[in-house]
């Protein structure tokens, strides 16, 4: 055998080696986990009704009643209830072996938010985290931020009416995400003849966080409807959202075909529903166990693990105000970035519905989205980085056969976050593009 054929031996074996290695580690970290969360159920199952007189219902049962919950809605043409299959059918060691029989059944609010609004023991209760219980006699509306055309009366100086534009944001951030970046970054044209519109999303920033909510996509969409649509008198928009919100435009994007003028989707979730089991598929594809990037081992953590997930939301969302106070400290500024803080401003249940009903649950409809948009004619862009650790590049390459007028525009050498940071300035010329094209 030659010493070049040795090499190659030598190094296949190595990395088989190392694979095989790494499935093991693996393996054994999130059967840990999937342990430490079986237990963390019990001690909040028991928490909660020590505090609050009753168990706060979770995900943790087989699945077995919410699949034959879901097989008699579809013998009855009943409408999908918007839950994700990834709630109840994630794998778990504990729930193949049948010893997970202890999860709390969830309380039926047929899909809608407006049950008990107060928060519970594990949330922060702050006046800002708190701030929309009491508002408009208990009937809230989303946080949004608007920037107004200069000179605003209705109509630019050509009396040309303005234009809207609708952002919306990813998982765990706010309407910050668009404000402190990109809308300082257009031309003096945007600054004159467009309305723009950042929007917390439900659950998230300083929008209402209900505790009862399933934050399904038509929760979300709704929301956006009663709070800024209607209320703003939106005849026509375009719309631009980042990583979740990507899902939600497309569902609000589907239902105002006819209003919409474009939508700007950037790096979006996409899991064709064409797949069986489509749900449990974009958790694997989005969220799978992993321990490395730290960002994809982050998103496994949240989302596979209910009560490790509370356990982070209690030990860091709830106490904010305590680790912004050391952060600043630390680091001698008045201020902190917008991600630190946008990363506590949820509760656990606003965060883990979201991911799931959403992201994962919304692999069922971004198809019929998609073909409603086609056929209206929507111009649709998307903008996704070829480095991005949460997305697989064949999740575009799979868009553009059921979008094939989408534009697709590939960043080189960026992630899931620098496809739009740090860039800031050639994506607000290149949204400009995209709506100057659909005047």
């Amino acid at each position: 055998m030659s010493l070049l054929a040795l090499s190659s031996s030598l190094k296949k074996w190595t990395t088989y080696c190392v694979t095989v290695l790494n499935s093991f580690i693996c393996y054994l970290v999130f059967l840990i986990f999937d342990f430490l969360d079986a237990v963390f159920c019990v001690i909040y199952r028991y928490l909660d009704g020590r505090i609050e007189g009753v168990a706060s219902p979770c995900c943790c049962s087989k699945g077995d009643t919410q699949k034959k919950k879901k097989k008699k809605k579809k013998l009855m043409n009943d409408e999908d209830d918007g839950l994700s299959d990834s709630l109840y059918q994630r794998k778990s060691f504990f729930r193949e072996m049948g010893l997970l029989q202890f999860g709390r059944k969830r309380e039926d609010s047929n899909g809608k938010c407006g049950g008990r609004k107060v928060n519970s023991w594990s949330d922060c209760g702050c006046e800002s985290c708190l701030s929309w219980v009491n508002v408009n006699g208990g009937d809230y509306k989303l946080h949004f931020v608007v920037k107004e055309p200069l000179m605003a009366s209705g109509e630019n100086c050509k009396g040309d009416t303005y234009e809207n534009v609708i952002f919306l944001h990813g998982f765990m951030c706010s309407s910050s995400f668009w404000t402190q970046t990109v809308f300082p970054c257009f031309s003096e044209n945007v600054n004159h003849n467009y309305r723009l519109i950042a929007i917390d999303l439900l659950g998230f920033g300083k929008s209402p966080k209900p505790r009862d909510c399933l934050y399904t996509l038509k929760d979300h969409v709704e929301m956006i409807e009663k709070s800024v649509v209607q209320t703003l008198q939106l005849g026509t928009f375009h719309l631009v959202a980042h990583s979740m919100g990507c899902v939600i435009a497309l569902a609000l994007a589907a239902k105002y075909s006819k209003c919409v003028k474009s939508i700007t989707l950037v790096a979006p979730p996409y899991s064709s529903s064409e797949e069986k089991d489509a749900c449990l598929n974009a958790l694997e594809k989005f969220a799978g166990k992993k321990l490395w990037p730290m960002l994809s081992a982050g998103s496994s953590f949240m989302s596979w693990y209910e009560h490790l997930g509370r356990t982070i939301c209690l030990i860091y969302c709830r106490n904010h105000r305590i680790w912004e106070k050391i952060l600043k400290f630390i680091t001698r500024k008045r201020d902190l970035h917008f991600f630190i803080t946008d990363m506590t401003r949820h509760t656990h249940q606003s965060a883990w519905s979201s991911m799931h009903n959403v992201i994962c649950g919304g692999a069922k409809f971004i198809d019929s989205y998609l073909k409603i948009l086609t056929k209206s004619g929507v111009k649709i862009n998307v903008i996704q980085g070829d480095r991005d650790q949460i997305l697989p590049m064949e999740c575009i390459s799979n868009f553009k056969l059921k979008a094939p007028k989408a534009e697709i525009n590939i960043i080189s050498n960026a992630d899931h976050s620098t496809v739009l940071l740090g860039r800031e300035n050639k994506f607000a010329h290149s949204l400009e593009h995209t709506w100057a094209f659909c005047s």
